[in-house]
Order: C-alpha cells, then sequence, then structure tokens
C-alpha cells in the first residue's frame, strides 16, 4: 500500500463532500448524529458553501492510497471563524476527513504528518486542529494520537456543539 500526496483545489470539492458523505454515513449507523447530522453533506447547500469557502482559503491536500483519494484535508493560515486566532503564527487543519472505504490504512495520519511538515517548511511552531468532542470521545483521541494536546473546549451554536482545540508544537 502506498498513500501519495496531492494539492487538490475548487474541482476536488466534490470529492471533499463525498468523502464527508462516506464519514456521515458511518457515524449515523453508529447512532452518533451529533457531529455532522444524518443528511449527506452534498445536498445540503450550506455545508457544500463552507467546504467550497475552507478550499478557497486554505490549501486542500488529498492523500491517496494506492492512487486512489482516500482522506483531505484544508491547512490555513488561520481557524475558523468560531475559534480566536493564536498569539503567534500557525497553520490550522480546518478540514480533515476521509472515506470511510480506507478506515485504517493511515491516511489521516499521513494528512497530519505533511501538516507537520508544511507548518515546519513555513517556519510556523504552531500547528492547531479543532474537532467534534462529544459522544465517545474517539475524534480527541485520535489526535492526541498524532501528537496533539488538548488547550481549550468551546460549544458553536444553538445546539452548543461540544468542541475542543488542540495544538501542536512543530
Amino acid at each position: 500500500m502506498t498513500i501519495r500526496m496531492r494539492e487538490g483545489g475548487p474541482a476536488d470539492v466534490p470529492l471533499v463532500l463525498g468523502m464527508f458523505d462516506s464519514a456521515v454515513a458511518w457515524l449515523a449507523a453508529q447512532g452518533r448524529t451529533g457531529q455532522w447530522g444524518s443528511s449527506p453533506w452534498s445536498e445540503d447547500p450550506a455545508a457544500v458553501a463552507k467546504i467550497e469557502k475552507y478550499v478557497a482559503h486554505g490549501v486542500l491536500w488529498i492523500a491517496e492510497v494506492d492512487g486512489e483519494a482516500a482522506a483531505a484535508m484544508v491547512l490555513a493560515d488561520s481557524p475558523t471563524h468560531y475559534v480566536a486566532p493564536a498569539d503567534e503564527p500557525e497553520r490550522y487543519l480546518q478540514v480533515l476527513t476521509s472515506d470511510r472505504r480506507f478506515k485504517g490504512h493511515g491516511a489521516g495520519a499521513a494528512l497530519i504528518a505533511h501538516a507537520v511538515e508544511e507548518t515546519r517548511r513555513a517556519g510556523v511552531c504552531l500547528l492547531r486542529v479543532d474537532c467534534y468532542a462529544g459522544d465517545d470521545g474517539k475524534l480527541v483521541a485520535f489526535y492526541e494520537e498524532n501528537g496533539f494536546a488538548p488547550a481549550e473546549s468551546f460549544t458553536v451554536g444553538e445546539k452548543e456543539w461540544p468542541g475542543l482545540v488542540l495544538t501542536r508544537r512543530v
């Protein structure tokens, strides 16, 4: 198995939305709808606009496993609108998702390793990400297993979506 990184762009938005659809279906099948709901993101105009905005303002990276798109991330110079910027230069993982057919292949961890290298190459020492902190905590554990440490909790929206910002020094 070979994992290769390629830079993506606006033409890859449908691919990323397909990965979100896969993840949403997988989570919903487990009764875990608190993170992203139960409806396909590709059918939600607000979700489509959100991904288009992230791709336009950051750098989209696609991890390919044996030539097939398996996971995607957007690496940006600043956080999403609901997280305050750091008091130093940073890189921020605004999106990290995968096609669940590739669960366990290491594509997500490979993207994080790539984000670390891109952050270091830019001469920046701080890499941050935020994630859903509800349910069983498996997502937070994934980031911790990949070198991030919890930094601050937050909530978003009327439903008070529980989130956590995590940091990693590079």
